[in-house]
C-alpha cells in the first residue's frame, strides 16, 4: 500500500485531492514521525510542506556551532536511532543526515513547496478541507480532503521580533534574528547587543566571543534557570530522568538546584535570577525551557559577555536600557524565539487541552510538536497520534469505500476523474 490514495476532482478553479488517510502539515521532525508510525498501523497519508526540503527549520535556520542540547538518545525519532558512532551530542548537520536518512528509511516522500492557506472543517461531510498554494506555478492551488488533519508545523514558524522605540527609526545599525544567524564571522570586532537569554542567546554570545566580538545579553524581565549541561560527566536531563523514577518532582528539583550552585556557582550576582519555581515545575506547567549551560557562563564571569537589562530604547549607535545605563552597539541579534502560524490558517481551533495532552483535539485534529517537550515528546505523541488514527482506520474499514465519496462530490460538488484512478 502507498502513503496515500489519491482520487482527483475536476474544477476550474482548483484541483482537488481526496486523501484516503490523514493529511499531515509539516515535514519536520515531528511530521516526519507522525508518517512513520502511521506507516507501522499501515494508515496511507500525504505530507504537505511549504519548503522544498524535510526539516526546513534545522536546515535553513539555525546557526552553524549549533548541537543537540540532550543526549542523543532522547532526540531519536520512532523506530530508527541515531548511528552509533554519533557523538552524545550531535551536530547540527548530523541531525539533519539523520532525518533525511530516517525519512529515506521509512519511504517517506512529502509534497514540497506546498504552502497551506487554509483548513477547516466540513461539519457536513465531516472531513477536513485544506487548501494549498503550490509554490512556483502561478499562485495554482491544490484543496485536500480528508478524514484526519495532523498540525506538524511547530511552534516555530514565524520569529518574534519585539517592538522597541527608536529600533527602525534611530538605531541605524545591523538588526538580525537568530534564524538569520549563522556564525559570529561578519561580526568580528563589533559590539554586539544580543536580546534574550535563553539556550540560543547563549550559545550565539559564546560564538561571538569565540570570533572576537564583543557581546552583551538583555536579559528582560523574565527570570531563567541556567543548569550545567553535564554534572561529572553525566547529562544533567538524563540524571533528571533517573531520579524521577524515584523522587517527587519538587525534591528533584532541589537536587538540581544545589548540583548547579556547586557546579556553577551563584548566577544571581552576574544578573541571571532563578525563578521562584524550579526548572522541572516551569517546564511541566509552562514549557519554560532551562538553559543548559555550554561555557557562555564562563565568559559572563569573565567579563567577556556583557549582561544588561531589558532596553528602553535605541538612539544612532547606542542602546539605553531601563537602570539608565547606555552602550555603544555596532549590531543587534534578537533570540527571542519564534511563534506558530497554525491560527493564521487554521480555521477550526486548535486543541485546548493542556499540554502534555495537547495531542489530540476534536473532530479528526490532531497536534505534534506544540506540548513543549522537545524531540522526546514530539516522538510520544507521534506514537499516540498513530494508534488513535490506526484504531479509528480500522472501524472505517467497514465502511464501503463509495460512501465516502459520495460525500465528497456532495461537499465539493464536482465529478470524479474516471480516468485518474487511486493509487495503491
Amino acid at each position: 500500500m502507498g502513503e496515500w490514495d489519491e482520487l482527483m476532482l475536476s474544477s476550474p478553479s482548483r484541483r482537488c485531492v481526496w486523501v484516503n488517510g490523514p493529511i499531515i502539515v509539516g515535514a519536520g521532525p515531528s511530521g516526519l514521525a507522525v508518517a512513520a508510525c502511521l506507516k507501522e498501523q499501515g494508515v496511507p497519508f500525504v505530507i504537505l510542506e511549504r519548503a522544498d526540503c524535510v526539516a526546513s527549520l534545522w536546515q535553513n535556520r539555525t546557526y552553524d556551532r549549533l548541537k543537540l542540547h540532550l543526549p542523543k538518545q532522547f532526540c531519536q525519532l520512532p523506530g530508527l536511532p541515531f548511528p552509533d558512532h554519533y557523538p552524545d551530542y550531535p551536530t547540527k548537520q548530523q541531525f539533519v543526515d539523520y532525518v533525511v536518512s530516517y525519512t529515506v528509511f521509512n519511504d517517506i516522500h512529502p509534497r514540497f513547496n506546498q504552502s497551506v492557506q487554509s483548513a477547516r472543517f466540513d461539519r457536513t461531510s465531516g472531513l477536513w478541507r485544506v487548501r494549498a498554494a503550490e509554490t512556483g506555478t502561478r499562485g495554482a492551488e491544490v484543496e485536500y480532503i480528508g478524514r484526519w488533519l495532523v498540525v506538524a508545523t511547530g511552534e516555530n514558524a514565524e520569529r518574534v521580533v519585539p517592538e522597541i522605540a527608536g529600533l527602525d527609526a534611530e538605531f541605524g545599525g545591523r538588526v538580525a534574528h537568530v534564524a538569520d544567524y549563522k556564525s559570529g564571522e561578519k561580526y568580528a570586532g563589533k559590539r554586539v547587543l544580543v536580546v534574550g537569554c535563553g539556550n540560543s542567546g547563549m550559545e550565539v554570545c559564546l560564538d561571538l566571543c569565540d570570533h572576537n566580538a564583543f557581546p552583551a545579553m538583555v536579559v528582560r524581565d523574565s527570570q531563567v534557570h541556567v543548569l550545567p549541561r553535564e554534572v561529572l560527566g553525566k547529562s544533567t536531563f538524563e540524571m533528571a530522568v533517573f531520579l524521577l523514577k524515584w523522587l517527587p518532582l519538587w525534591l528533584v528539583d532541589k537536587i538540581l538546584l544545589l548540583l548547579a550552585w556547586l557546579v556553577l556557582g551563584n548566577v544571581e550576582k552576574f544578573g541571571l535570577k532563578r525563578p521562584s519555581a524550579g526548572p522541572l515545575e516551569l517546564k511541566n506547567t509552562q514549557g519554560r525551557t532551562p538553559v543548559l549551560d555550554t561555557g557562555a557562563l564562563g565568559k559572563i564571569r569573565s567579563g567577556k559577555i556583557k549582561v544588561v537589562p531589558a532596553i528602553k530604547r535605541f538612539s544612532p549607535g547606542k542602546a539605553e536600557f531601563v537602570d539608565g545605563r547606555e552602550l555603544e552597539i555596532d549590531s543587534v541579534i534578537f533570540a527571542t524565539g519564534y511563534r506558530s502560524n497554525v491560527p493564521q490558517w487554521l480555521q477550526d481551533g486548535f486543541p485546548k487541552m493542556p499540554f502534555p495532552n495537547g495531542w489530540k483535539g476534536k473532530s479528526g485534529l490532531y497536534a505534534v510538536g506544540f506540548t513543549r517537550r522537545g524531540l522526546s515528546g514530539a516522538s510520544s505523541d507521534a506514537v499516540r497520534i498513530a494508534k488513535d488514527i490506526g484504531r479509528a482506520n480500522k472501524e472505517a474499514r467497514g465502511l464501503p469505500q463509495e460512501m465516502h465519496l459520495a460525500d465528497l462530490k456532495n461537499t465539493v460538488g464536482m465529478q470524479t476523474d474516471p480516468d485518474r484512478p487511486s493509487r495503491k
